[in-house]
Parts: C-alpha cells; structure tokens; sequence
C-alpha cells in the first residue's frame, strides 16, 4: 500500500460524465482521494454523503474530493445524482490504480474469500506527496476525520 511520505502515483481515469482525468491535473491542490468497493451500497452511500455534508468546508481548505472505485462510469453519474454528490467520480473498472495505491486485495466474507476495494483514503499534498494514509476506513464519521486533518 502507497504510505505516507511517498509520491502519489499518477494515472488518468474517466469521469462519470466520460471524461478522462488525471491526477497530476489537480497538481498544487491537496487532494482527498478515497477508494470504495460500490456505488450506492449503504457503507459507500453514507461515506459519500459524508464527504458531501463536509464538501464546502473541505474547499474552504483549499482540497478537491475524488472518489475511485471499480463502477463503471454510468453507474457513478447515477450515484452522484441520486445523492447530489458535488465532486468527482472516476471508474477503474480494471483496478489499475487501486491496484497501485494498494486498495485492492483480499477480502473475506461470510468466510468466504475474495479479492475486492479495500476501503481507504490517502491525503494528497500540493507536491504530490502522501501526506496521510487511511488504509482501513470505516464510512462513520471519516468525511469529518479528514476534514480536521486538513
């Protein structure tokens, strides 16, 4: 898993509107990347509405939300409807870059294993550099977690 101190890795991704985004776009802004397993589930609901209560503070702070999971990216603008999200979506179907960032791995369910997202949220210095990992986020409370830290 990427840690603190570390270069965030760059990739580019597609929005829920289609468009393609890197991360290196948002260079000299701090970011607040998150990784969820899935669109309008109910843990992945409350953490993006939470980011969403917290949304305008966080810009005050002068940080930009990007939410990243395996959804495709008709499925985030649905989401992002539904809930009146204000930030941005990326899909990555193929887990590229959770695969990077080290949100993807084992999982276990109803003992049952399987490889899916491992909730988590990284802080991303203007520099590109990770300034805080969260590699195992629980979704209550958490917006207002990193909004603290910001």
């Amino acid at each position: 898993m990427i840690s603190e101190g570390m270069t965030a890795p760059d990739f580019v991704l597609d929005t829920d509107e289609g468009i393609s985004v890197s991360l290196s776009s948002y260079s000299g802004k701090t970011i607040v990347l998150y990784f969820y397993p899935k669109d309008d589930t109910p843990g992945c609901t409350k953490e993006a509405c939470g980011f969403r209560d917290v949304f305008d503070a966080i810009l005050k702070k002068g940080a930009v939300v990007i939410g990243v999971s395996p959804d495709t990216a008709a499925s985030h603008a649905k989401f992002r409807k539904k809930y009146d999200l204000p930030f941005v979506l990326l899909a990555d179907p193929e887990a590229h870059v959770l695969k990077a960032y080290g949100a993807w791995g084992e999982k276990s369910m109803y003992g049952k294993k399987y490889d899916g997202v491992l909730r988590s949220t990284f802080i991303i210095g203007p520099d590109g550099m990770v300034k805080k990992a969260f590699p195992k986020v629980t979704p209550d409370g958490h917006a207002e977690e990193i909004l603290a830290l910001l």
